[in-house]
């Protein structure tokens, strides 16, 4: 008489008890994300899973790193630049690296002018964050450039390891191609609030709910992703 039926509510919180409770609230949406919108689920979800890309290139750059018993090109001579008769080391890198981290401070006060629904200074520091974005891939272009000239290749450069020049352009051309997408989607939802379509509740493509400035918030987890992604590489491919 005692024995509780597997279709059972429990009264107490309203779903079925034990496994079924479980996966009936991770299937149907009750519980797991009550309180978060399906759209930033979904781009935390996106994030992880970008998480372990990057994080299998990092760990498969420091494997072949380690491994190998060529020596390893040195990144500051490498990355290093001749102005004005001065030779700088790792210059333009410390310059592409500032440029990334400012953005993401004008990316979080677009956000909080975003809550307070102020859209022409969200929609300025969006297109003020996107330029920021594109002065970095620009120099990231410059700085490709610059050694494909000296002759790296992914299959071999003249200063040592091969595995240098693969890593070098599989990494960073991954990463140049995630802040490619968020300036460009930074420029379309910047668009979409400087002409208020999210006051007036206009449908369209990203447009959220009336009065939501949600995917300014969204976009913001992306890029600060970008950034945070960034530090590592910095750390790991320019430092070490």
């Amino acid at each position: 008489m005692n024995e509780v039926a597997p279709h059972t509510l429990n009264p107490k919180i309203g779903r079925a008890p034990g496994w079924q409770g479980i996966v009936a609230d991770w299937s149907s949406d009750q519980r797991a994300f009550k309180n978060v919108s399906w759209g930033k689920a979904m781009m935390w979800i996106f994030l992880l899973s970008d998480t372990f890309i990057f994080g299998t290139f990092l760990i498969s750059y420091m494997t072949v790193r380690m491994s190998t018993t060529v020596p390893w090109p040195n990144a500051s001579e490498v990355f290093a630049l001749e102005i004005a008769g001065h030779h700088l080391p790792l210059i333009l890198i410390a310059i592409m690296t500032f440029v990334l981290i400012s953005s993401s401070g004008t990316m979080a006060m677009a956000v909080n002018f975003g809550y307070r629904r102020d859209r022409k200074k969200t929609a300025i520091l969006m297109l003020l964050t996107a330029v920021l974005g594109a002065t970095f891939v620009g120099m990231q272009a410059f700085e490709w450039s610059k050694l494909i000239s000296e002759g790296v290749r992914p299959w071999g450069n003249p200063w040592g390891a091969e595995q240098f020049g693969s890593s070098f352009f599989m990494i960073t051309g991954f990463h140049g191609t995630h802040v490619t997408i968020g300036v460009i989607f930074l420029i379309i939802i910047a668009r979409k609030v400087w002409r208020g379509d999210f006051d007036d509740g206009r449908r369209g493509f990203f447009t959220s709910r009336k009065g939501h400035y949600e995917i300014v918030e969204i976009t913001g987890l992306y890029w600060h992703f970008v950034d945070l992604v960034w530090v590592f590489i910095f750390a790991l491919f320019y430092l070490w």
